[in-house]
């Protein structure tokens, strides 16, 4: 079979490495030749993800086409699909979710619960909805990694929005912020991983670490797992996909974003459980049975991030102490420069005690940073 990742980034390459256990060729379009996913795959095709008529001429040859991120040309994935390539998750699909507004009105039509929302075409427009305020905008298209993100505070802060089509939502008084990792196959049957609590970087706005299973009670997991299950199959599409949760002080529950692929918030799963998220991705385009997504052991996962200060030639100061750890485990993304903020590796951590896993989690981010020559 014929598989295709559109997109040659660090969760391209991670997919690469759990496809090398199946009987699969492995095509991956990317403007970059020296993408992290390049050097894995069986076939290298250099083009945009954005542009028709390559992704077009990449994806006929293929029996499978999968995404690594939004940002591509869905016209030519519904083409492609009409002439019978599978692609997970279908176009449909990533139409709704790569565009902020579209992804919080199907929240609206299909009862799925949400914080409150307007829909701005320019900044001068939050002016109508100060009763809103604090709230959160978010470009409609373009944003990533927490950029195309701004928290409007009050009426002072306007200036700081969106000058396009964006979302402003009111913001939550959050607890607790959870990840569940969804898998749909071709016959609507689902898998859910535990979820993960994602504890976020405050200058970047990047995940900073997470622990999996969350501490979360009973109740609260069961309603988060019905949220999680109702917008997948809302969508109406095979697939993995990424429900991200706020948990609030009442104990309520909101989606805050879905994400149509592999998600950071995942990463955990390839030592952590049974079947990683990856191998569950191939699994539904495979056809294969669907996997265990239980936990081997509870886990915690630290981002390493390019370190404020340093762009260039990339050195990890402190890998090897980190290395030496018990039940740690390092993986870099094959990125050869680094600068603030890019994401540039993950270390999983796995114990049975939270308190050791919070412990080491703080002593990398402490011990591992990421710099340059």
């Amino acid at each position: 079979m014929k598989v295709g990742i559109l997109g040659g980034g660090q969760l391209g390459r991670m997919l690469l490495q759990a496809a090398a256990n199946y009987d699969l060729t492995t095509y991956v379009l990317e403007k970059d030749p020296n993408c992290p996913a390049a050097h894995l795959c069986h076939h290298f095709s250099e083009g945009d993800i954005l542009d028709y008529d390559t992704v077009y001429q990449f994806g006929k040859q293929l029996d499978a086409l999968t995404i690594e991120i939004e940002a591509v040309n869905v016209d030519a994935l519904t083409q492609l699909e009409k002439e019978g390539v599978k692609i997970y998750p279908t176009p449909s699909a990533i139409r709704t979710i790569k565009n902020k507004i579209a992804q919080k009105q199907f929240y609206a039509d299909n009862a799925i619960p949400t914080s409150n929302f307007v829909i701005t075409h320019s900044v001068n427009e939050i002016h109508k909805h100060l009763s809103l305020l604090p709230a959160v905008h978010k470009l409609a298209e373009g944003g990533y990694d927490g950029k195309g993100v701004q928290v409007i505070e009050d009426e002072k802060a306007i200036a700081l929005g969106f000058d396009a089509p964006a979302v402003l939502e009111e913001k939550v008084s959050i607890v607790k912020e959870l990840a569940l990792i969804v898998g749909m196959n071709a016959k609507g049957e689902t898998v859910i991983f535990p979820p993960a609590e994602m504890v976020f970087d405050q200058v970047y706005n990047l995940l900073d670490y997470q622990l999996s299973p969350a501490k979360i009670e009973e109740k609260q997991l069961w309603k988060a797992e019905a949220i999680a299950r109702k917008v997948v199959q809302s969508l109406k599409s095979p697939g993995l996909f990424a429900i991200e949760l706020f948990v609030d002080q009442n104990g309520e529950i909101f989606v805050n974003e879905t994400a149509p692929r592999v998600h950071n918030s995942g990463h955990h799963s390839i030592e952590a459980n049974y079947c990683s998220q990856y191998d569950m991705l191939l699994r539904i385009i495979l056809d294969y049975p669907l996997g265990n997504p239980a936990p081997i052991l509870p886990s915690a996962i630290v981002n390493l991030i390019g370190a404020e200060g340093y762009s260039g030639e990339v050195v990890y100061e402190g890998l090897d102490e980190v290395l030496k750890m018990e039940n740690v485990f390092v993986h870099l993304y094959g990125k050869t420069t680094t600068k603030p903020g890019r994401k540039m590796g993950h270390v999983t951590i796995m114990s049975n005690d939270y308190q050791d896993l919070t412990h080491k989690a703080n002593k990398i981010k402490h011990t591992l940073k990421v710099i340059s020559k």
